[in-house]
């Protein structure tokens, strides 16, 4: 999940052209993390992989005659040490997208494995394919065959003078510049600086290239930096530190929800006004509707709708539902805000390769909004407040901005989004302070005076802890800006038309082999690196999660028994080691610390 690039001519060039230039700022999009650049022509040969952005590398490139320019802007995601390109038995491979199962065909090949990163696998495979066979087409075939996971790739033979473009997911163009050819892992960036004949590559490209028989000049170029992918250390003696306090809260008699829930009030026969009040959410319109609804955007040629893939289980069933049923051509969009786990990103690459579809990724400044978060964190920390937990994840609200970027890029409008009628929680804002808006009929509420009321009562908990004034503020006011206020256009909830049901939903992950966490049942939240932390802190100060409120959702549709609801959060809200670790890793803020501050806040009910 990165952006890859390159130029190759007949004729020289060299890094300082504007549009080439141009070509590698837009690529870093796709990723900040590190980067890498291979130049050369027939006397010289010169790789350089950095731990730092391509706008930086880049900064430092060559002026030299070149004949050819390769690039890569990495959104890290497997292996931190060991960044792009792979040069290995004079074979160069640039590689956008995860591998999922690298580790398992090491297993069967005659060579070990010298890096960390998935890309090496490749490499291996082309060394081995390639002996005494030239047949490069059948070398992308077999790569894909082979390897689990999306792919767009570049493999340059630099003493035979081939590159070899392919990809297994439409996530490559390939278009021409003057006397050059150029690819970009977006068909937007070839367009920005001009490129003409653009076309989307599945099918492999085999294109000729300077022949570079000098060895190549390789520089490791780094700097201090956070781990992004922190090497995770588990140890029963952390483990041990998590708690799980048992209660006995008077519960709804009709749904789940605890007497702790702010507001909430029972009447004379047990039941919480959150039922009473409760009008029905998943019901949706027919089918027919949305069928209708979509038939103006459809296109005889290219893709013609838009899917944000969060990498849970909900953008799943709509992309499915999209292809599927509903017959159209989608590209998917990804906001990697830093809290997106690795297993998110694993699961988006398994089904954008099973389905063939393009992946756009906008990548944060990671370490920025990682630093971010432990700065609200540590203030939290201070002054634990049950109301101030969702400034935690204000980061990963500019997923609504993006979107209108990647609708102009695309020059396409519908966007279509998964997000469940039945994740509505009250309680996030109602420890704030802020009542439930039971009239209201929207997934998010969008009431301006609700968000301005809400913003005023998490101002006056910031004024009684000044370090959340940091850094992020900017960042989280532009967020919740772009997810309430900005007005949406063409965009569309799967759900208003799809009944939400557990099992069908459940079948579509399945289908695509969704990968579950090991420390949860739950294939919910599985994706949100914040969630198991947050989760853990409601529960042994409030006596519930989001669970409780779901499940209690579901109880109100008709969906669950009350026994059955009582039974899965049982076991939904057993403290989640492994993601709290990693969760804590990724904002270095030490583990035993930051728990023995959270276990040490007092709880609003007696436990057993």
């Amino acid at each position: 999940m990165c952006g890859i690039f390159g130029v190759i001519s007949d004729n020289y060039f060299t890094l300082k052209d504007k549009k080439i230039k141009r070509l590698a700022k837009l690529s870093e999009s796709r990723g900040k993390d590190s980067s890498g650049i291979l130049v050369g022509s027939e006397d010289f040969f010169d790789i350089q992989k950095a731990d730092y952005s391509i706008t930086s590398l880049y900064g430092q490139a060559s002026t030299k005659k070149i004949k050819i320019a390769l690039g890569h802007s990495r959104l890290i995601t497997n292996g931190n040490s060991d960044n792009q390109p792979i040069y290995k038995d004079d074979i160069v491979v640039f590689h956008n997208g995860i591998i999922i199962n690298h580790e398992e065909l090491w297993k069967s090949s005659e060579n070990q494995r010298s890096l960390q990163i998935d890309t090496e696998i490749i490499a291996e495979i082309t060394r081995s394919f390639l002996i005494g066979n030239s047949d490069y087409k059948s070398l992308c075939r077999e790569i894909i065959h082979k390897c689990s996971g999306t792919i767009a790739c570049a493999i340059l033979l630099p003493k035979e003078g081939k590159l070899i473009l392919f990809s297994n997911n439409g996530s490559l163009f390939l278009g021409v510049l003057g006397d050059h050819f150029v690819f970009a892992s977006e068909k937007s960036f070839l367009k920005k600086i001009k490129c003409i004949n653009i076309k989307q590559i599945y099918e492999p490209e085999i294109l000729d290239c300077c022949i570079l028989n000098s060895a190549p000049a390789i520089s490791l170029l780094k700097k201090p930096r956070l781990k992004l992918l922190p090497a995770l250390t588990f140890s029963n003696s952390e483990r041990k530190i998590l708690i799980h306090r048992e209660h006995d809260l008077k519960r709804c008699s009709k749904c789940i929800l605890p007497e702790t829930m702010p507001f909430i009030r029972f009447d004379s026969e047990g039941v919480c006004n959150y039922c009473h009040n409760y009008a029905p959410r998943n019901i949706p319109r027919p089918k027919e509707e949305l069928f209708e609804l979509v038939e103006r955007y459809r296109r005889e040629i290219g893709s013609d709708c838009i899917i944000p893939l969060s990498g849970g289980r909900d953008s799943f069933f709509c992309l499915d539902m999209a292809v599927s049923e509903l017959g159209l051509k989608p590209i998917t969009y990804t906001y990697d805000w830093g809290m997106v786990t690795d297993l998110a990103r694993r699961n988006i690459s398994r089904i954008c390769a099973d389905l063939g579809v393009e992946n756009i990724i906008f990548a944060a400044d990671i370490p920025r909004k990682r630093l971010n978060i432990q700065k609200n964190l540590l203030a939290w920390l201070k002054s634990p407040h049950l109301g101030m937990i969702s400034l935690l994840t204000a980061g990963d609200k500019h997923f609504f901005k993006y979107i209108n970027d990647v609708k102009k890029s695309t020059g396409i409008n519908l966007n279509l989004w998964g997000i469940n009628p039945l994740e509505v929680t009250h309680f996030k804002a109602g420890f704030l302070g802020v009542p439930p808006n039971f009239e209201e009929k929207l997934v998010y509420s969008s009431g301006t005076l609700n968000q301005l009321n809400y913003q005023r009562l998490r101002l006056g908990r910031m004024f009684e802890n000044l370090d959340y004034f940091n850094s992020s503020i900017y960042d989280t006011l532009s967020g919740e800006f772009y997810r309430t206020f900005a007005k949406k256009r063409d965009y569309f909830h799967i759900f208003d038309y799809w009944k939400w049901d557990e099992s069908p939903v459940d079948k579509i992950l399945k289908k695509y082999s969704f990968e579950l966490s090991p420390d949860t049942s739950s294939s919910w939240r599985i994706g949100d690196g914040t969630a198991g932390f947050y989760n853990y802190i409601y529960y042994n100060v409030a006596g519930f999660t989001e669970n409780d409120t779901f499940r209690s959702n579901q109880i109100r549709e008709g969906d669950l028994n009350r026994e059955e609801a009582l039974m899965l959060v049982k076991d939904e809200n057993q403290p989640r080691y492994e993601s709290i670790k990693w969760y804590l890793n990724a904002v270095d803020i030490d583990f035993c610390y930051a728990m023995g501050i959270v276990n040490n806040i007092k709880p609003l009910f007696n436990p057993l």
